[in-house]
């Protein structure tokens, strides 16, 4: 249950969220295009579409938050192997 705890925490994480904000906002907005530009220039945008757009930015930024906590997650994982190894010997 830690690392939900932790991966949960890093969502707000001021180190992580510049990363995925910008990559939020560049294939978000790709995909809003690809599934609502064509209803939002005709004028068809109602409250689902607008949920739903907006959840087509949450994603991105929540599968690159989970990236970088992975990758980060990882490299302690390996500092430790590591402290604990020169410890030892």
């Amino acid at each position: 249950m830690k690392p939900l705890k932790e991966f949960c925490l890093s969502v707000v994480d001021l180190e992580l969220m510049p990363t995925a904000l910008k990559v939020a906002l560049v294939v978000g907005s790709v995909l809003f295009v690809i599934n609502h530009g064509s209803a939002l220039l005709q004028g068809q945008m109602n409250r689902e579409r607008w949920i739903s757009g907006g959840l087509t930015y949450m994603i991105p930024y929540l599968v690159n938050i989970h990236g970088q906590y992975t990758i980060r997650y990882r490299q302690m994982a390996r500092r430790g192997k590591a402290n604990s190894n020169r410890n030892s010997g």
